[in-house]
């Protein structure tokens, strides 16, 4: 019978790339048949070919007990295929790999051969459960006489103490012999598996630093001196004294060295060694640089990557070295590769100074000013030529006109001149400058970062106030920025900066009367609403600043220029009053109506004769005014205070005041009634509807007070406050008292809602304790009346009279009288200080006059209901 090779199966599956599923299908059913057969090459040749059919993303788990069969071959050559096909297809979840272990055991133990092989397939096939199984033997073949064998084992053994650390207690003694080995594959291995393990735990090899250090001083195996550097820049942290003993030879390599993989990663331990501090690290420092910067100005695009990055690592400490290769450095943020360009762009914003900040920046700046510029063109041409320029004549392919790198490279220029608050800066009118150009040239949506920024520096330094208005003057008076204000990468809301500058800081103007019409220009509709509210704002700062310069030196010749603006200003704040956003509307209205008044008194105005004017020094102290009254009118409204910069920190320094309850209420709120009662005294509501009204101790009552009563609530003004019954159940009282808990737990953090966490006055529930207090001699105040001119409450809000009784609540005392003048006139003093009641002399009444308690409160008995209509009862002499 002929049988398919594995090159007869390559070739089927070239030949049939149009219905490959259908051949593999086939080829896969053969391969069935093959595995079973008795015959161990027959075995071994489907294996291969599952195998290459696993590689191409078809599974072959299903013959992992036939893979293991392969395995167990005497020949050499069909074992390597079975271990092979198990380091294809064997995972931690096979279940035949527990049949495995004595064959591992058995081939361990046999010829050179199949221990060779049996390495390389356990390196790879390796579990837990085989890993402490297996451990002694792996470990014995540590000191195997053939030397591959023993490279074998240490490979396999850092596997082997993955998946098993406890073994590495008994492996730790043999791999230390390893380091000394007579053969130097064998000594390379070693340090290989220990700058591994070294990895997860440096401090635990720190016995080795003797050995390692003798081979990096002996060694010339380029890629054993890359592992070792590598496993003394993890010990070094661990051990300082390391660095003064590494320095010497780690110089020298740096020094001699041809080998570039080897030199980069000398650079790279000193660097996170701690090697570059000190005298000695000084001189180490400047070679480490200057080798870094002939790797940034190689061709090869991964040295010139790597030393990026690597020198990004030493500015921190020695930035004044970096420095040096400033331009070597600036060269890259304009590479084709993207990964350089960040790379670059991060390594120039950590070597930024007070000394280099205004030359990087614009370095950075004509990165994104088109290259077809001429060097004959000035700095105001080029940007015009930078807008201007159609698109077809850029060149797309170049860096500097990728949206996504624009993007970075303007937020790095803003982030590297804002740090630290601007600390780097000494000129700030250069700065207002550069922002000003980030707006023409970075046709990138940063718009709202330079209105922040310019902003900010204004508000802060007073020095650069004029240069900042009279640049913000040219913006606003800039038609490009205002036809493209709809484009997101105009930046057009510099505008907003622009126009808060000129009207906040208006007094720098030289002619302020010219720049309102730019202000109100109909064109100003295409503006973000929140830029259009700064605009009509600063129209009035600017007018309202100009017309008080106005009436200090007033010309009758002025009248008409003043009329002329009023004019202009009036229909455009009609137009902008019926804007549909709200704060446009708002400022819009509120300007509307000053300028209504402001108009008014000009068209009534009537300028006096020449021989009447008052001297111009006196215009102010004159009883009759030459100029309209109107001119000062809008000045004192938005300049009375000055805007001064506040630090971030600063609320937090600021004292409070001594009696300043910062969680204390304004206005406290009414407490809310209970719905439970409400919906009980709505059911009684209803019934109480039906037929005539009731009388209660021959009082008729109306619906409204009678509602008032069942519901619960005791009227103070306008306010209604719930009063609980003293004969509620405690179960009601309970389930109150939790839902309020539970309200106030929501609202504690409710960002909106004040808490108020002052002690209440708790619900007084003994009749007998509440204080008695006589008020019939208490003259009739008149209505609104203060108690206390210290408290504005007045009396009529505080006495509340309720079913025949009279509740009193002054100056935190609750009292409760009867009404009953014929009552009241009797008894002896209470034992608790009558409340005043206001700041006037309280009265005095005589002893004999109190009461001595307080009287049994009146019942009223109710007959009980007949057949026929119920009769009213005539009221009793208590009733009066």
């Amino acid at each position: 019978m002929w049988e398919r090779t594995l090159q007869d199966l390559i070739r089927g599956l070239r030949a049939n790339k149009k219905d490959e599923a259908k051949f593999i299908a086939k080829a896969v059913d053969e391969i069935r048949q093959e595995i079973k057969s008795e015959d161990m090459e027959l075995k071994a040749g489907a294996v291969m070919k599952l195998t290459y059919l696993d590689m191409l993303g078809y599974d072959m788990s299903w013959a992992s007990f036939h893979v293991v069969e392969v395995m167990s071959s005497a020949k050499a050559h069909l074992k390597s295929v079975g271990y092979l096909g198990a380091i294809q297809s064997f995972t931690e979840d096979t279940d035949v790999l527990m049949l495995t272990t004595n064959l591992l055991k058995k081939d361990l133990s046999s010829t050179p051969t199949d221990i060779a092989i049996t390495l390389n397939g356990l390196a790879h096939i390796v579990t837990s459960d085989l890993a402490r199984d297996l451990a002694p033997e792996l470990i014995a073949m540590l000191n195997h006489s053939r030397p591959h064998i023993r490279k074998r084992a240490i490979l396999a053994l850092y596997r082997l103490l993955s998946k098993y650390p406890e073994a590495t207690r008994q492996a730790r003694p043999r791999l230390e012999e390893k380091l000394e080995d007579s053969d130097p594959s064998v000594v390379a291995a070693t340090v290989n598996v220990v700058c591994e393990l070294a990895r997860r735990n440096p401090k635990d090899y720190l016995s080795l630093a003797p050995q390692l250090f003798h081979l990096l001083t002996t060694s010339s195996n380029n890629w054993m001196l890359i592992k070792i550097i590598k496993l003394f820049g993890s010990l070094c942290p661990h051990e300082p004294r390391l660095v003064k003993k590494l320095q010497p030879p780690i110089t020298e390599l740096i020094s001699t060295t041809p080998a570039i993989s080897l030199l980069y990663e000398c650079v790279h331990t000193c660097i996170i060694g701690g090697m570059l501090q000190g005298s000695a690290g000084n001189s180490l420092a400047k070679t480490c640089v200057s080798k870094l910067a002939a790797f940034i100005q190689d061709p090869d695009q991964n040295l010139k990557y790597i030393a990026l990055l690597a020198m990004t690592k030493i500015v921190p400490t020695h930035a004044y070295l970096v420095a040096e290769y400033q331009d070597t450095i600036l060269q890259s943020v304009n590479d084709q590769d993207i990964s350089i360009r960040m790379r670059a762009l991060d390594l120039v914003s950590a070597m930024v100074n007070q000394g280099n900040l205004q030359s990087i920046v614009q370095q950075l700046l004509s990165h994104l000013v088109p290259e077809s510029s001429s060097d004959t063109l000035s700095a105001a041409q080029s940007l015009e030529q930078a807008i201007t320029s159609p698109a077809s004549t850029r060149n797309a392919d170049s860096p500097s006109k990728s949206p996504a790198y624009r993007l970075i490279l303007t937020q790095r220029i803003l982030d590297i001149c804002s740090q630290g608050t601007y600390e780097n800066i000494t000129n700030f009118e250069w700065y207002i400058s550069v922002l000003v150009d980030l707006a023409h040239i970075c046709n990138v949506a940063v718009g709202p970062q330079l209105q922040e920024q310019l902003v900010d520096v204004t508000s802060r330094v007073r020095a650069a106030r004029p240069y900042a208005v009279k640049v913000m003057y040219t913006l606003l008076t800039d038609e490009s920025l205002l036809h493209n204000a709809r484009d997101p990468k105009s930046c057009s809301e510099v505008l907003f900066a622009a126009a808060w500058i000129c009207g906040e800081y208006c007094q720098q103007l030289l002619e302020p009367v010219k720049l309102i019409p730019y202000l109100i220009q109909s064109e100003i509709s295409n503006l973000h609403p929140d830029v259009l509210a700064v605009y009509i704002q600063a129209a009035t700062k600017i007018f309202g600043y100009w017309t008080s310069e106005l009436a200090q030196n007033w010309d009758n010749d002025d009248l008409p220029e003043v009329r002329q603006i009023v004019e202009s200003m009036l229909p455009r704040m009609k137009d902008l009053a019926s804007s549909v956003h709200v704060e446009v509307q708002e400022r819009a209205a509120n300007t509307l109506g000053l300028f209504t008044f402001v108009a008014a008194d000009l068209n009534s105005f009537r300028p006096s004769p020449p021989s009447d004017a008052a001297p111009s020094g006196s215009a102010f102290e004159s009883t009759s005014l030459s100029f309209p009254k109107s001119l000062l009118l809008i000045q004192p409204l938005l300049s009375s205070y000055e805007l001064n910069p506040v630090a971030a920190s600063a609320q937090a320094s600021v004292p409070i005041p001594e009696g300043l309850d910062l969680d204390e209420w304004f206005v406290p709120p009414p407490p809310e009634p209970v719905p439970e009662r409400v919906e009980s005294s709505e059911k009684k509501n209803k019934k109480s509807k039906k037929g005539k009204e009731k009388q209660i101790n021959g009082g008729k009552k109306s619906d409204k007070k009678k509602k008032t009563k069942d519901v619960g609530l005791e009227v103070r003004g306008d306010v209604s406050t719930p009063v609980y019954d003293e004969a509620e159940p405690q179960e009601d009282l309970a389930e109150r008292e939790r839902r309020k808990a539970e309200r106030l737990n929501q609202l504690k953090d409710d960002p909106y809602y004040i808490m108020d966490d002052r002690p209440k006055i708790s619900q007084v529930e003994d009749v007998d304790s509440i204080p008695v207090v006589r008020l019939d001699d208490v003259p009739a105040p008149s209505p609104g009346m203060p108690l206390d001119r210290s408290n504005p409450t007045t009396v009529s809000d505080l006495l509340v009279r309720d079913r025949g009784t009279e509740t009193l609540i002054a100056n935190g005392c609750l009292s409760i009288g009867i009404a009953d003048e014929s009552q009241s006139s009797s008894g002896a003093s209470s034992p608790y200080p009558q409340p005043i009641l206001s700041s006037f002399p309280q009265y005095e009444v005589p002893e004999s006059e109190l009461r001595a308690s307080t009287p049994e409160p009146i019942k009223v008995v109710r007959s009980k209901k007949t057949g026929g209509k119920k009769k009213r009862t005539k009221p009793s002499a208590v009733d009066g």
